[in-house]
């Protein structure tokens, strides 16, 4: 049955209003087209949907039961339509982020701070992930987008955009503070014990390629679960840790770690957002990672 989906409508404030009149106001069109929308539509059931007296309409048996799903059709429309509006408007709706400690404390946390404060109804998740889960997140729809660290291996629906350099360095604590004066051979890093970040992370793969070119190949006595406690570990005099440098930023500068130096600087990376060229994103998730962009894009 092909009925026009006004007819439907025209029916629904009928119901609704109990009266042609009104429901020609609600709509806003004439009293003569409500009435001939509701012959139409009648003769496209092929039956009548309501007695017509003085005082208006009432709905016949068949017209209540085909109110009752007519209605829940409305009301489901009209939520919709509100649903669309709050997320046109960024009043409503979610964002899905996938980062690792790193990128969530050296890049998004700002960006988040303000984004909520402007937009409170806005819902934010975060899926704290290493970068290759990350990207597993994003092939399986699971997050808008991820911010994580190079390298990064993607398909090539997948759009990279660069936006903060990242430097990997080696550090130690005031108990090897003389491995710091001067330049180092890398066999110092077979003679003390290493301390990395444990699992399969683009950190540690990116170090672990730069000392395999350098015939450096280590068996880590500490295996780490987050960059934070590589920090203390060094601290306390546990070994050589390989950190990026924005987490020891802090103890380089009170003297409480030291940097390494050896023939070759390790090359710089960086932080990079990747999203699906094939998903949708929603205006809020556009909006924040155009904000991330905007002013950090170093592609």
């Amino acid at each position: 049955m092909n009925i026009n989906m006004e007819y439907f409508k025209i029916f629904y404030y009928v119901a609704k209003m109990g009266s042609i009149t009104a429901a020609a106001k609600e709509l806003h069109i004439s009293q003569p087209a409500v009435s001939q929308g509701l012959k139409n539509f009648e003769e496209a059931l092929g039956g009548e949907v309501f007695i017509r007296n003085s005082k208006g309409v009432t709905l016949t048996e068949e017209g209540k039961s085909l109110y009752f799903h007519v209605a829940a059709g409305m009301k489901q429309i009209e939520n919709g339509v509100r649903q669309y509006e709050a997320l046109k408007n960024l009043t409503g709706g979610n964002i899905r982020i996938g980062a690792s400690d790193m990128t969530l404390r050296f890049f998004i946390l700002p960006y988040l701070e303000v984004f909520c404060e402007s937009y409170p109804q806005i819902k934010v998740s975060v899926t704290n992930a290493p970068t290759p889960k990350t990207v597993q997140n994003l092939e399986q729809g699971l997050i808008d987008f991820g911010v994580v660290s190079t390298p990064v291996n993607v398909g090539k629906h997948i759009k990279v955009i660069k936006v903060k350099t990242i430097q990997d360095i080696f550090v130690v604590g005031k108990k090897y503070r003389e491995l710091s004066q001067g330049v180092q051979d890398y066999g110092v890093l077979e003679e003390y014990s290493y301390i990395c970040l444990d699992g399969e992370t683009s950190s540690k793969t990116y170090v672990d390629e730069y000392l395999l070119k350098h015939g450096v190949i280590l068996k880590p006595e500490f295996k780490l679960a987050t960059s934070d406690m590589l920090v203390s570990f060094a601290k306390r005099g546990f070994g050589i840790a390989g950190v990026v440098k924005e987490f020891a930023k802090e103890e380089l500068k009170k003297g409480e770690l030291f940097e390494i130096a050896f023939p070759e600087t390790i090359q710089p990376r960086e932080f990079a957002i990747i999203y699906d060229e094939r998903q949708i994103m929603s205006l809020a998730a556009k909006r924040l990672l155009d904000q991330m962009v905007k002013k950090n894009d170093i592609s």
